[in-house]
């Protein structure tokens, strides 16, 4: 039989605490200790021949490490006891990225606000993969306003999603897979075969999340628009999900997104997404903050009911 405390309890704390606190530099975080764990086995096997295989088994051997240990671990804590529950709401906690998301996404809006474009452009670099030195202001919001969209998807809502389906095992699992597509899932010539597997297999897991995520966008603000921009320009994106969040995010705010940019010192001419070229806004980043943070508590909603839901059917 299905307990709902041990699953709704900790994602309530684990969901607050995230709110409260974020992800703070001094604190301990298993996604630093996955990102160490990721550079020793690259550096070890990212070399010679196979290395498709070679960066499929890392992956492999990472992914099922941290869902075995930790299902292993969590078995051996006393059921319904203070240090299950204390434990299993840490885990949420790390399992959780919006409000250090929310902060990092401010931010640069801050310091392009009080120490101008070249600031600006300094701490956006920090949270975007884009080459950032000669962006203006609006290609900077635009950056923000794409990063919270796609980062909706793939740190909160789809760790909320594998959480559900897998417990604590499940979402570090699914954090594990996207460590690795954020270290090694690039096109470049170092990752392109070794990175192959990690790259695919965070598009196969972010398939479902992604479309979630869009939809409950679009749900919270009751956006026409938006719901339009899921099917007309979800897929003007090279990655398979990361489009849909963005179509969702530049049909409510009547915006535009896309278009060419500069990745890893090659210029990328990317489609748009949206219609309006229109000129972006403090308004529209505080906004979008806002639905990133309704978006998550109706979905951790969604998860406590149902799980209640099937305690009282059984």
């Amino acid at each position: 039989m299905i307990d709902f405390p041990e699953i709704v309890y900790p994602l309530l704390a684990g969901f607050v605490l995230d709110l409260l606190i974020g992800d703070p530099h001094w604190l301990p975080h298993p996604v630093r200790w996955f990102g160490w764990l990721i550079s020793k086995g690259e550096a070890q096997l990212n070399k010679g021949d196979g290395r498709r295989w070679k960066g499929a088994f890392l992956t492999l051997v990472l992914v099922l490490f941290v869902f075995f240990v930790l299902w292993l671990g969590l078995k051996l804590l006393p059921e319904k006891s203070v240090v299950f529950y204390v434990i299993t709401s840490v885990f949420v906690f790390y399992g959780l990225a919006n409000r250090s998301l929310i902060y990092e996404s401010l931010l640069v809006i801050r310091r392009l606000k009080s120490e101008g474009i070249k600031a600006g452009r300094k701490q956006l670099s920090m949270i975007v993969g884009r080459d950032t030195r000669n962006l203006d202001e609006q290609q900077i919001r635009t950056a923000v306003l794409e990063t919270l969209a796609e980062n909706l998807s793939d740190g909160v809502i789809a760790p909320l999603f594998y959480y559900a389906l897998g417990g604590i095992p499940g979402m570090l699992a699914y954090k594990m897979v996207n460590t690795l597509d954020s270290m090694i899932g690039y096109k470049s010539e170092r990752y392109r075969d070794f990175g192959f597997f990690a790259a695919h297999l965070d598009d196969v897991l972010n398939f479902v999340p992604a479309r979630l995520t869009a939809f409950l966008m679009v749900l919270v603000t009751f956006s026409r628009r938006g719901f339009q921009y899921l099917f007309r320009f979800g897929r003007q994106h090279s990655s398979p999900n990361a489009g849909y969040p963005e179509a969702a995010l530049a049909g409510i705010l009547n915006a535009r997104f896309g278009g060419p940019n500069m990745y890893h010192g090659k210029w990328v001419n990317k489609p748009f997404i949206g219609e309006n070229p229109r000129k972006l806004t403090d308004s529209d980043i505080y906004k979008t903050c806002r639905i990133n943070f309704a978006v998550a508590a109706v979905f951790v909603l969604v998860i406590c009911i149902f799980y209640v839901s099937i305690f009282r059917i059984l």
